[in-house]
């Protein structure tokens, strides 16, 4: 039952220069317009900050990450302003974000530089405001604040979790250790249960509905 604590000891021990500047890599690619439906930034943000276990750890995966999101997103905004509305019709866009290359023209019309700050913590929208924003015309000077506080406050709290995640994890490890897998088997168990008879209930339910629906 070492398995994980394994895992989370291997990627400490790790070079920290290298961990770092993969995940800032990530990221940033993720910030990319395009790039954000490929790249796992937050996913590999949450692996990374399961390594973190002192201020300077956490302060150093802060600080690289926000810079990269925010070279990032610099990216995307110009990428917006110089090929502006078209962008929409790019097949990328087509295919993997239109309803959310919408929804952040339409929260960038609304709130203005608000919209670049409450995105960041908003999948797919993250990834296509800055685009969004360049297309629109808002200017650069008050587009690069707000995308610093948000990815600031944005890494900040990812990395929060993935440390208390790492953290939650070595303590459910050693209670498993010590008897506590019986008690996640039940657990386990119990939820398959009901996710079972909530599932043949749908069914009965969707059967019954069918069966008074009038014949045609």
């Amino acid at each position: 039952m070492a398995l994980v604590t394994d895992v989370l000891e291997w990627l400490q021990a790790l070079p920290q220069p290298a961990l770092v500047a993969a995940t800032g890599g990530l990221v940033l690619a993720e910030c990319t317009i395009g790039l954000g439906f490929i790249a796992p930034g937050e996913a590999g943000l949450l692996v990374a900050a399961t390594t973190v276990n002192s201020v300077p750890r956490f302060l150093l995966l802060w600080l690289v990450v926000t810079v990269c999101a925010g070279i990032g997103d610099s990216i995307g905004y110009f990428i917006g302003r110089r090929f502006g509305p078209k962008l929409r019709e790019t097949k990328l866009i087509q295919k993997y974000g239109t309803e959310g290359w919408d929804k952040a023209t339409d929260i960038l019309r609304r709130r203005g530089a608000w919209a670049v700050f409450f995105a960041r913590f908003m999948p797919v929208v993250r990834t296509l405001t800055p685009a969004a924003a360049g297309t629109s015309g808002l200017p650069y000077r008050k587009f690069l604040p707000a995308v610093v506080a948000g990815a600031a406050c944005w890494s900040a709290i990812h990395i929060s979790i993935g440390a208390a995640l790492g953290e939650a994890a070595k303590r459910i490890e050693g209670a498993l250790s010590t008897g506590g897998l019986v008690l996640l088997g039940v657990v386990v168990i119990g939820g398959v249960i009901v996710h079972t008879v909530k599932k043949r209930k749908k069914k009965s339910a969707v059967a019954e509905e069918a069966a008074l629906e009038p014949v045609a």
